[in-house]
């Protein structure tokens, strides 16, 4: 009896990896690191931004680590170039810079990931994966601050809305809205706005109505959120 033979499996493909950093020593290293790991290989290394996206056109890559500042051009503007290619690449940024303004314009010019220089290494390899794989990949802190961004972000929104809905309001309307939402009664906004608690009720109603609500708690809610 034969033993059948059994082909090896293929060889996992290798993440290929572009380092763009002016700063030749890190470049150096972080070409030593990937070079490092069996599963990636680092098949081009940039001193800029434009530097960079010649050599995305000119080399398959399935990742970009990018710097932000670099003379001759930054990696927020590479990044958006890079991700406009026919077979875009995917970026992961790595820069000493944790500011706001860096993360924030690298995540909207298309950059999968954000990482500080000061990362460990087995994250960083992680990320690399990560990102190859079409994940996300975040330092912590720019994870907290981009929720909190999205959190003022929404609020905002919603409070657009709802300062648009009130403006179907007459003003005696609006000024028996705003005593509502203080939690008066229909004879205590009678007795501020020097009406009838019969002409009260008829603005409540028709606030109701204006703004397709069922009851004085949701009439108080829209305006709190218009006034955030």
């Amino acid at each position: 009896m034969t033993t059948p033979i059994t082909a090896p499996a293929p060889a996992p493909a290798l993440i290929r990896v572009i380092v763009a950093d002016d700063e030749q020593l890190v470049r150096a290293a972080l070409v030593k690191m990937v070079n490092s790991r069996e599963d990636m290989t680092v098949v081009a290394e940039a001193g800029n931004g434009p530097q960079a996206v010649r050599c995305a056109q000119t080399q398959r890559a399935d990742v970009v680590l990018m710097d932000v500042r670099m003379p001759g051009g930054d990696g927020i503007d590479a990044t958006s170039q890079l991700r406009a290619l026919p077979t875009p690449p995917q970026v992961l940024v790595l820069t000493t810079f944790d500011l706001d303004d860096y993360v924030f314009a690298a995540l909207e010019a298309g950059a999968s990931g954000f990482l500080l220089k000061d990362t460990d290494p087995e994250r960083l390899f992680h990320a690399i994966r990560m990102v190859a794989a079409g994940e996300g990949m975040l330092a912590p802190t720019v994870t907290r601050r981009l929720i909190e961004r999205t959190r003022q972000r929404a609020a905002a929104s919603k409070a657009n809305t709802a300062v648009a809905r009130l403006e179907l309001l007459t003003t005696r309307e609006a000024e028996v809205l705003d005593a509502l939402a203080q939690g008066m009664s229909n004879e205590a906004i009678a007795l501020t706005l020097f009406l009838s608690e019969a002409t009260v009720k008829t603005h409540v109603s028709r606030i109701l109505a204006k703004l397709e609500l069922e009851n004085r708690v949701q009439a108080a809610l829209l305006f709190r959120d218009a006034r955030h």
